[in-house]
């Protein structure tokens, strides 16, 4: 059987989810973040040298990376749901969103997270000047880059209610997480109607909601 490490409050919830989608049977093994850095335990590295989540092992195979675990389990579970026909327009929208999540929208994100937290974690006879560093590197670049991808995504979301096209499929699971820590760190809805009102659809889904309950705490999925 397919099983998930899953770390709390990180992109496994999006595994858990497709799982649920497609009622495929799995199970977890939990992990949760050291207190202090926030960082996944080592225990993780056992399972794969980066010490990453999410990760899964399926007969004796260890699949890394949201991306590349999506399209495994689509190709072993899937059976054709959740992803159109290859060669289709839409086929080859999904993959263009399996690869821009993590390619393109998540770097800012995280550039966001970490500028954010230099200055408090800063000795505190530097911490003025951090924060002043920080602040500027905020402005003058990663905000006007957050904000690009966002309009660019709103914009992507007036063609079609879903990433894909008409219909739900992988490429908005692999959306939510990106979409999800921007609504938390960027105010994501603010002044984008479609993109508040993908992350209300994808939240009232019986699957997304019965991931939540499998996977534990996820802070993520608040704000509708």
């Amino acid at each position: 059987m397919l099983t998930v490490h899953h770390l709390e409050n990180s992109r496994s919830q999006r595994v858990l989810w497709l799982l649920e989608e497609l009622e495929a049977p799995y199970e977890i093994v939990r992990y949760e973040r050291d207190p202090q850095t926030m960082l996944a335990p080592p225990e993780l590295k056992a399972i794969h040298p980066l010490g990453k989540s999410p990760v899964v092992t399926d007969e004796g195979e260890t699949v890394a990376e949201t991306g590349a675990i999506i399209e495994y389990i689509l190709d072993r579970y899937g059976a054709g749901r959740l992803a159109a026909p290859t060669g289709t327009a839409e086929h080859r929208r999904l993959r263009y969103w399996l690869h821009y999540a993590e390619g393109s929208a998540m770097p800012p994100l995280l550039l966001k997270l970490v500028f954010g937290e230099m200055a408090p974690r800063s000795p505190a006879i530097v911490r003025p000047l951090v924060r002043a560093i920080a602040r500027q590197a905020q402005r003058g670049f990663i905000d006007p880059q957050v904000a690009a991808h966002l309009n660019y995504i709103e914009g992507e979301l007036e063609k079609a209610e879903w990433f894909s096209g008409p219909e739900f499929s992988a490429a908005d699971i692999m959306m939510s997480f990106p979409l999800e820590a921007a609504a938390e760190r960027a105010a994501a809805r603010v002044g984008r109607p479609r993109l508040a009102a993908f992350l209300k659809r994808i939240h009232q889904r019986p699957a997304y909601r019965r991931a939540l309950e499998r996977g534990g705490p996820y802070a993520y999925a608040a704000g509708d």
